[in-house]
């Protein structure tokens, strides 16, 4: 089984990457932690020192690594990794690859956000909630097309962890 699991910052992906990586007893890998080693720097570090476009390309090339590679696993992108080069189509492309958008209200991502902000490269500088906000609501309406490629689409809104788990574990069993 092999599964990639994307949506906007902050939903949850890698969280529920590994609870469903511990079902099913497979590999997880977290995207941003493989190019941190990689790299050997932090994901910030490398923004900081190396550049967005620098990211990206890392990015694309780890993505098409691990997704050409490796037998069984569930792998947790980045935010933006869908959006950039030719990274959903070759998702979408390899073969045995299910690939699952996890998605979330705006109110909570907002919420959710705003409280990590410090930690991640691309919202750090957003001091004002309501400019914060207009900004994820265009970034997400940027995304979206890029998420909804995904075989599946999994609204999280209102769930805890456990009933996300479930609710996941199902669409996993259906592709089965």
């Amino acid at each position: 089984m092999k599964v990639v699991l994307l949506g906007y910052m902050g939903v949850g992906k890698s969280t529920l990457g590994r609870l469903l990586a511990k079902t099913f007893d497979l590999r997880f890998i977290d995207l941003d932690a493989y190019i941190e080693s990689k790299e050997q720097l932090t994901i910030p570090e490398v923004f900081q020192k190396k550049g967005e476009i620098y990211f990206r390309k890392a990015e694309s090339l780890a993505l098409h690594e691990i997704i050409s590679k490796e037998d069984n696993f569930v792998l947790s992108l980045g935010g933006g990794t869908p959006v950039y080069g030719n990274n959903m189509q070759n998702i979408m492309e390899a073969p045995g690859v299910a690939s699952v958008y996890l998605k979330l209200n705006i109110q909570t991502l907002v919420d959710r956000l705003f409280l990590q902000r410090e930690f991640r490269p691309l919202i750090s500088h957003y001091e004002d909630k309501n400019e914060f906000e207009e900004f994820v609501r265009k970034h997400l309406f940027e995304r979206q097309q890029f998420y909804f490629m995904a075989d599946h689409v999994l609204d999280l809104s209102g769930k805890n962890a456990s009933d996300s788990l479930e609710d996941l574990i199902q669409v996993m069993n259906q592709n089965t």
